[in-house]
């Protein structure tokens, strides 16, 4: 019996080992990802907080089965042919609707969150979902509607995050017809990068506010915004917790969609 309870032991003590060791393998490939470029084995030693010479192991094989590669001439490792392959593949799947039409109905009808999801369009960011929520918001914009940059929520996210070369004609546009000053652009964007997040009030529709979010998608394009609009303040029972879980939404897409902001691994 205790040979039987020692094997047993033993066969379980190595498949937690070698589970762990899948788990600390991926942890150095993430660090390798996450290098600027090709970096020394000290550095990712570092990032990951492990010893150098355990790095190396893990490093020569994953060399070995084709996830990381070394340079020949500076000794520096960086991402293998393996890793790509394995990234483009994954990104193939990935659909931006395929996770809001996942995700959003569930959080609408836990929170009562009336929720528009837009997409930056060649006339500017337009209505491409539309969640109703409870009590019902009432507006005249649906699905296909298309929204201005500098006056909503929604399209104050594709103006500071999009590069401006592709908001430089709308934006042009709203300041030739007076609803924005080219003088506020520049603090607009700031504005909505540094809260991460766009709010309006009233602009839209009288007694209703909206607070956007971006999804970003692997290269930090916003690939799609999702906008919680609601009553104005101190009429709305749905509180700012619906909304915040909302923004929390958005940022487990964009993580799906493969964006991260750079994270040191110490």
């Amino acid at each position: 019996m205790e040979q039987e309870e020692a094997a047993t032991g033993g066969q379980g003590g190595a498949k937690r080992r070698g589970i762990q060791s899948v788990e600390i393998g991926l942890h150095v490939l993430e660090a390798v990802a996450a290098m600027d470029g090709p970096a020394p084995l000290g550095q990712i030693a570092a990032a990951c907080a492990m010893p150098s010479p355990q790095v190396h192991r893990y490093l020569q094989s994953l060399i070995a089965a084709g996830f990381a590669h070394q340079q020949a001439d500076t000794g520096r490792y960086e991402l293998g042919p393996g890793a790509l392959r394995m990234g483009l593949v994954a990104l193939a799947r990935v659909d931006a609707f395929h996770h809001i039409d996942a995700m959003l109905p569930d959080l609408v009808r836990r929170t009562g969150l009336t929720v528009q999801v837009a997409a930056l369009g060649p006339m500017g960011p337009t209505i491409v979902r539309w969640a109703m929520g409870r009590p019902a918001v009432m507006t005249s914009f649906s699905v296909g509607s298309v929204l201005p940059l500098a006056g909503s929520a929604t399209g104050r996210v594709f103006l500071a995050w999009m590069p401006e070369a592709e908001t430089e004609a709308l934006i042009r546009a709203e300041i030739r017809r007076g609803a924005v000053r080219a003088a506020e652009v520049a603090a607009m964007r700031a504005a909505v990068r540094a809260a991460g997040r766009a709010q309006v009030e009233g602009t839209m529709a009288p007694g209703l506010r909206a607070v956007a979010f971006p999804i970003f998608d692997l290269q930090g394009r916003v690939a799609l915004s999702a906008t919680a609009v609601r009553l104005a303040a101190g009429d709305d029972p749905t509180g700012d917790a619906a909304t915040e879980e909302l923004g929390q939404m958005c940022a487990e897409i964009s993580a799906h969609l493969g964006w991260r902001e750079k994270q040191d691994y110490r």
